[in-house]
This record gives structure tokens, C-alpha cells and sequence, in this order.
């Protein structure tokens, strides 16, 4: 069993491929006293962008020394509350300045120093499964057999706001799609296909990229 034990962890992860487009209106100027918002996107009724999958983004943007600043959302949202909570949350860089002319408001953004906020909008989901597996347990033992395969999609888009110029400066959207295996013989075996943090590096390295070139 030793050399099943060695290749477990090479066989944990299944292909994932992605997909990643930007759309540029103008140059990021980040100073060293900047910050940046990374918010998910919640106004659909049936999806919504999920937490985790904007603090992974935000890591990313954050990683490798960029020197970028990020507030946490939730910390954001709760010092904010409730004016970017999903029901009322500015949809427009229009509808942002007119929340942000309140003092409250004004002086929190100005505490952070928030220089560029970012909508992340999108989803992943499971698109199509096929096969089965059974476990059964008997007097000799346990052991399950059978094949289950899974394919998920993820669909996400950034929006980058201005908040210094009240505008749009660029649209980045990373598309990643991956199918996992459970080959079950005696174990299952798990190959996990991890489209979402697939979707999370594309986006987030790019979107540091385009707020820092020299990063």
C-alpha cells in the first residue's frame, strides 16, 4: 500500500482550464497611501458571488510583494452598514459619488484611503455529473465500487472603479471550466478538478498586474 500512499496526493487534482480577457479604459495610479475594495456582487436573485471566492482574489492581488493595500470586505461592509449591504449597494460609479457625498460615508472612505473599488460578479456551479458508486461492508471487510465524473464552470467578472475620477477604468473576466473523476476500487479516489481557485488566480494576478504593471 506504500506506493498507493505516494501517488494519492499526485492524483488529487484533475485538468482545469481558464480563460482570462481584460478590458482597459485608462491607467491604474495607486499610491502608497491607496487602498482598494474588493466586493462581491449579491443583487441576483438565484446566485450569489460567493465570500470565499473574493477573499481568495484579494490574497492574490495582495501576494508576491505588490505592496497593494486591501481592505477586507466584511470589514468594509460592517464600517459602511448599511449602504453597501446587496439589497441597497451603489450599482453605478454615479450611485457611488451620491452615497459617498454623505459625511459618515465621506469620512470612512477617506480613513481607508480607498483609491479603486472592485465588483467581482459571478458564480461557479456544476453543469453535468454522470456514474455511480456503492460501499458495501461485510463480514471479510468494506471496499466501494464504481466511477462518478462531475463537470463545474466559473464565470466571473471584475469591474474596476475610479473612486478619486468617478469612473470605469477596466473590466476583467476569467472564465475556467474543469471535470473531476472518482474512480472507486476498494477507495475512492478523488480527482478534483479546482475551477474555482483556477478562476481565482487568473482573475487575481491579472487584476494586480493591471493595478500595479511593475508587481
Amino acid at each position: 500500500m506504500r506506493w498507493l500512499c505516494l501517488l494519492l496526493p499526485l492524483l488529487t487534482i484533475a485538468c482545469t482550464s481558464v480563460t482570462v480577457d481584460e478590458f482597459k479604459r485608462g491607467n491604474a495610479n495607486l499610491d502608497a497611501s491607496d487602498s482598494v475594495v474588493i466586493l462581491g456582487r449579491r443583487h441576483s436573485s438565484d446566485y450569489e458571488t460567493e465570500p470565499d471566492l473574493v477573499q481568495c482574489i484579494g490574497e492574490e492581488i495582495a501576494s508576491g510583494g505588490s505592496g497593494i493595500r486591501v481592505i477586507p470586505e466584511l470589514e468594509f461592509v460592517n464600517r459602511l452598514y448599511p449602504w453597501f449591504e446587496p439589497r441597497i449597494a451603489p450599482m453605478s460609479v454615479r450611485s457611488l459619488n451620491r452615497v459617498a457625498q454623505r459625511d459618515d460615508v465621506a469620512r470612512v472612505l477617506r480613513d481607508y484611503g480607498v483609491h479603486y473599488i472592485i465588483w467581482i460578479d459571478g458564480h461557479t456551479e456544476t453543469t453535468n455529473s454522470a456514474g455511480s458508486i456503492g460501499c458495501s461492508v461485510g463480514p471479510g471487510g468494506a471496499g466501494c465500487f464504481g466511477f462518478g465524473t462531475w463537470d463545474k464552470e466559473s464565470d466571473y467578472e471584475a469591474t474596476i472603479w475610479d473612486f478619486d475620477t468617478g469612473k470605469v477604468v477596466g473590466k476583467i473576466s476569467a472564465d475556467a471550466s474543469g471535470t473531476s473523476y472518482m474512480p472507486a476500487i476498494v477507495v475512492p479516489i478523488p480527482l478534483i478538478a479546482r475551477v474555482q481557485a483556477g478562476a481565482c488566480e487568473g482573475l487575481g494576478t491579472q487584476l494586480r498586474k493591471f493595478l500595479k504593471p511593475d508587481s
